[in-house]
């Protein structure tokens, strides 16, 4: 199974084989991966949550949210590895950030 670290070389190899790298400017990028976001919600906005499940569950909709979602994470990924973030890591530290603006709820709150 190919796993998350083997994304950004190849994504890079992918872009330099086909010389777009003068084109992978983070403006570029992040306009790139709003555009993905928004097929990936075209996909979704004119069903309700009970359909959505029902349809994820296999067939046509599971492999076109598959597809978007891919999408999104690839742009993602060559966004990060052309603006020098280390996305793994961003992510943990935008989590340790918010376990302290978001402490957890307490199981039996005092009145």
């Amino acid at each position: 199974m190919r796993g998350f670290d083997e994304l950004v070389p190849r994504l890079r190899e992918f872009a330099a084989a086909r010389e777009w790298e003068p084109f992978h400017t983070p403006r570029n990028l992040a306009m790139a991966l709003s555009g993905e976001v928004g097929e990936l919600v075209s996909e979704l906005q004119w069903l309700g949550d009970k359909e959505i499940a029902e349809q994820l569950d296999g067939g046509a909709l599971r492999e076109r949210v598959a597809d978007e979602v891919a999408d999104v994470l690839l742009y993602l990924v060559r966004f990060a590895d052309v603006c020098g973030l280390d996305l793994p890591a961003e992510a943990h530290a935008k989590i340790d950030r918010n376990e302290h603006r978001f402490p957890p709820l307490e199981a039996n709150p005092s009145p």
